[in-house]
């Protein structure tokens, strides 16, 4: 499951202020030195990672014989990473796995630090810039980005042709799209359509969202009417419903682009999402787009390995590795350049979804925690009908306020 799924879906933690001591991260570097001050080091991944992230690191033991690294599971998933180094960074892992939308907490918590400046400007020439715009916070990178996600469109094409599911209205006329209107990852990017911010442009301006508006009000009349449409079916297991037939299409991520392929076998298909009409007004649908990245423990002992190791687990061959084993979309240009990667249909149409216009970088700021409480809600509470048209204003001017609280 996506990292930020979970994250949306799952009630986030406050963290307290944790003052700790900083430690400075060291310039890349892939040649291994005998003379290498001896290390030993955790890795955190998820548990389905685990495997082949025990290979990445041997390769990464053979160039630095003195540093040894542990891989074991996130205790509660990288979803989670902020609220686990938050128990007690002086025990959390050298280096963790964690998605964007948690980097600024992270850092203002200073539980990461961020990177030396040969490795933020490897990132920013080397990598794709929404990669590099996505783990910057406060105009400094904290973490090495290695893959990019974002929701696509999956449907059967015995069902669908490529033409029917590039518009909404035309996608639930000829078959039904099962989605989960509970899960604001999901679904609030239909905000976005309609014209609306959240923390502004450039998603860390905390007084910058513009969804209390009218393009608000259109963005929530929008989702309401979808209960009415016979062709939409709201679930919170599309996945199920595809796999018995009863949905042609699904909104998801690259994360179960797998399981996906096994259910549909020759009809796969999968494309970036279509257009819909929102507030009289045709417009691409938009998605959230997630960056994955390591960060290094500000509490490390060993900060120059631990850069060590969090650089090589992001390279080209690293990234090309996690794409083969579970689908992950690189951001390293060398590796998105690569023939596998083009030659791959989701990775292809997360690449587009990637693109401005057609997704927004999910936001860094702290408050994004209270945001992922209160969006679900109101999101679900508009489609079912608990909130009514005319409390709309109402509603957004609350969760406007309470977002933007410091």
């Amino acid at each position: 499951m996506s990292f930020f799924k979970k994250a949306a879906l799952g009630s986030a933690a406050v963290l307290a202020a944790l003052s700790l001591s900083a430690c400075s991260n060291s310039s890349n570097s892939s040649s291994s030195s005998s003379s290498e001050k001896k290390a030993s080091l955790t890795l955190w991944v998820d548990t389905e990672q685990v495997s082949y992230y025990k290979s990445i690191v041997k390769d990464f033991h053979k160039k630095h014989p003195n540093i040894t690294v542990k891989v074991t599971q996130s205790p509660n998933g990288s979803a989670n990473a902020k609220t686990d180094v938050g128990k007690d960074a002086s025990k959390a892992a050298d280096v963790f796995e964690v998605p964007n939308d948690q980097l600024g907490q992270m850092a203002n918590a200073g539980y990461i630090n961020p990177l030396s400046p040969s490795d933020t400007s490897n990132i920013k020439k080397n990598y794709v810039s929404q990669a590099a715009k996505g783990v910057t916070w406060k105009g400094k990178i904290y973490a090495y980005p290695y893959a990019q996600q974002a929701d696509t469109i999956y449907y059967n094409k015995s069902k669908l042709s490529a033409n029917d599911v590039k518009d909404w209205d035309t996608l639930t006329k000829k078959g039904v799209l099962a989605t989960d209107f509970t899960n604001a990852y999901t679904m609030w990017p239909v905000f976005f359509s309609a014209g609306t911010t959240l923390y502004g442009e450039n998603g860390e301006d905390l007084k910058g969202s513009t969804f209390n508006s009218q393009n608000g009000v259109n963005a929530l009349t929008w989702i309401a009417k979808q209960k009415s449409n016979k062709n939409v079916m709201q679930t919170s297991n599309a996945l199920n419903q595809l796999k018995k037939g009863n949905a042609a299409a699904i909104m998801d991520g690259p994360w179960n682009a797998a399981n996906i392929k096994k259910i549909l076998g020759k009809n796969f298909a999968v494309a970036k999402y279509p257009t819909v009409t929102v507030g009289g007004k045709k417009v691409q649908l938009e998605a959230f787009l997630g960056i994955e990245g390591f960060a290094v423990n500000s509490h490390t002992s060993n900060a120059k390995a631990s850069s060590e190791l969090a650089a090589y687990i992001t390279n080209k061959k690293s990234q090309l590795i996690a794409h083969d084993k579970a689908g992950q979309i690189p951001v390293l240009k060398s590796a998105v350049a690569s023939s596998d990667v083009k030659s791959d249909p989701v990775a292809v149409a997360v690449i587009e979804m990637a693109k401005s216009g057609n997704s927004v970088l999910q936001p860094k700021l702290p408050q994004m925690a209270t945001f992922w409480d209160g969006a679900a809600p109101l999101v679900s509470g508009a489609y079912d009908g608990k909130i009514k048209p005319s409390q709309y204003k109402a509603q957004l001017a609350k969760f406007a306020k309470k977002i933007s609280q410091k």
